[in-house]
């Protein structure tokens, strides 16, 4: 696209960070690998970025390759990533990981999200845990926010889950109160759901079964299920060196 600096480098990694690295870009592919292909549902996923700054985004998105644009079955547009866009899957699950193993804990609070958080929540947690036929509400309560974001809702219906942010008018089946770090920390997998209720730091109201949905359906965010470290530490130069009997030597 015209107008954009590069590197000046014919190395393939400031070749791939021209692309890759812009400011945005990573979270914009983390959106669309969660399989969000509608604006408004990859904005939701970045709600400190501006709508004109993301549509510039995937207008790069496009023009690098990595992003289609089609038209949806209702007529608007849908985002799609091409195939290469989706073999930066292992790049963003990489830096994921990377993050989660040695920064996770430096999380200050400023970046601490309610609104993220519940989204996050929303489109990860698991819909096979409820019962088939019967709408379950849970009402979630985090103290130290401000009161505009106090209160959040997830209703479960029919196999999908709906984040309200306002009352949904049906009876509540489990009330969760807690902190925001509390349930951030518990949701990145940096403290066990069991610790926080033990500790009394999440506490949970409603009948023995809900509360007991409630702990299936609670997986980690997937970033935080995945295989511990280490990683395979060999890149692929010297995978290729190892295949061939030899490791690779300081030239």
């Amino acid at each position: 696209m015209t107008g954009f600096r590069g590197y000046g480098q014919f190395c393939p990694v400031a070749m791939a960070a021209e692309v890759f690295a812009e400011r945005w870009t990573p979270l914009v592919l983390r959106e669309l690998l969660y399989g969000h292909t509608r604006f408004n549902e990859l904005k939701r996923g970045v709600p400190l970025m501006s709508p004109s700054l993301l549509s510039q985004r995937l207008k790069q998105l496009q023009f690098a390759g990595l992003v289609e644009r089609k038209p949806g079955p209702d007529g608007g547009s849908e985002y799609r990533l091409t195939k290469a866009g989706e073999q930066l899957r292992p790049v963003v699950e990489g830096l994921g990981a990377w993050g989660l193993r040695w920064l996770q804990h430096q999380t200050p609070a400023r970046n601490l999200d309610v609104a993220l958080l519940m989204w996050d929540m929303r489109r990860n947690l698991r819909r096979d845990v409820v019962p088939p036929g019967r709408r379950t509400v849970i009402e979630f309560h985090f103290e130290g926010v401000p009161s505009a974001k106090r209160l959040w809702w997830l209703v479960f219906d029919e196999g999908d889950v709906d984040l309200c942010i306002k009352r949904p008018g049906f009876e509540i089946d489990l009330r969760v109160k807690t902190h925001l770090r509390t349930l951030t920390d518990v949701w990145m997998g940096q403290m066990k759901l069991q610790h926080a209720i033990d500790s009394g730091a999440l506490q949970l109201d409603g009948a023995r079964e809900t509360m007991s949905a409630f702990r299936r359906c609670f997986d980690p965010h997937p970033m935080a299920r995945m295989p511990q470290w280490p990683w395979p530490t060999l890149s692929p130069t010297q995978l290729g060196d190892a295949r061939t009997g030899e490791h690779l030597k300081p030239r």
